[in-house]
């Protein structure tokens, strides 16, 4: 089929790559020229704008939207349903909040566009072995853009769950269930460097990577990480959070469902970020305080 990709990124330039090696017809375009014409020389046709690319596409359209959520996506659909046709779809690949998904599927449906939100994974390795897609919107739309989507996918890695912000809402879940799972491993493998046992944190995971409880892609990652890098010297330890973890979390709060651990995960990163926590200071002048416990002054 054909189907039209915007912002050929790290996820959305091998998303491309993928549907041309599945046989499949793209029109990609991004902001730089230089990366739509590199895609250009390996099949795709180029876009030099949102109008070129609606005008090379045959109705009824479809176009994935790969770009950052919030106002790149927001932008970018509201663009594309005002050069769009009546029974034209838009498909937002992104990490966008699923509420975000239900506002936009409303106002297309106003237009008569139809709206897929598919909560997209693999990232950098989707390429080789394929993108989990967590699908909502259009069912319409979902069967006429089946065949590409099976591309994207690995096998039985393509699900349907529904009306608009279901897909997005899975890969909210997923990715708050990934926050913790990430913590885990990090907090054991700091436990382990913590003891006399001199681990080596290499030989730790390759053999936890063959028929453990807790082998993982996680773990396979951790394990090529130690590879490049044992001690992860050349790393600060600062990680970002995009968004899925603190929703998951307000959604618990919403649903009155806990979710301690995710929860946990979160606020773990928010610590990363700090150089000089004024709660940890808090808790030294408390035991100085109260105890008369040692302190160490800056």
């Amino acid at each position: 089929m054909q189907i039209a990709i915007i912002g050929l990124g790290k996820m959305g330039g091998n998303m491309v790559k993928r549907l041309l090696g599945g046989g499949h017809k793209v029109v990609a375009y991004d902001r730089d020229a230089a990366v739509v014409e590199r895609l250009v020389k390996e099949g795709a046709t180029g876009a030099s704008s949102l109008e070129d690319l609606v005008k090379k596409l045959e109705a009824p359209r479809a176009a994935w939207v790969m770009v950052p959520a919030g106002g790149p996506t927001e932008d970018t659909i509201n663009k594309l349903a005002s050069l769009m046709s009546e029974n034209d779809i838009i498909i937002d690949g992104g990490n966008s909040n699923f509420r975000d998904s239900i506002r936009r599927s409303a106002e297309l449906e106003k237009k008569k566009l139809r709206f897929l939100d598919a909560g997209t994974s693999g990232g950098i390795w989707g390429l080789q072995n394929g993108y989990s897609l967590m699908v909502g919107g259009s069912e319409s739309a979902f069967k006429h853009c089946e065949p590409a989507l099976t591309t994207l996918a690995p096998t039985n890695g393509l699900g349907y769950f529904g009306k608009a912000g279901a897909g997005h809402f899975c890969k909210m879940v997923h990715n708050g269930i990934e926050y913790a799972m990430m913590q885990s491993y990090a907090e054991g493998f700091e436990l382990m460097r913590a003891t006399d046992y001199g681990y080596d944190l290499r030989q730790v995971t390759r053999v936890w990577n063959n028929g453990s409880v807790v082998r993982s892609w996680l773990c396979e990652l951790a394990e090529r990480a130690f590879n490049k890098d044992p001690d992860l010297k050349d790393l600060k330890p600062y990680v970002e959070d995009s968004g899925e973890g603190r929703w998951t979390v307000n959604e618990g709060v919403a649903h009155a469902v806990p979710v301690p651990t995710i929860a946990a995960a979160l606020f773990a990163r928010f610590t990363s970020r700090q150089d000089n926590s004024f709660a940890m200071r808090v808790l030294a002048a408390l035991r100085n305080e109260f105890g008369g416990h040692a302190v160490k002054k800056a």
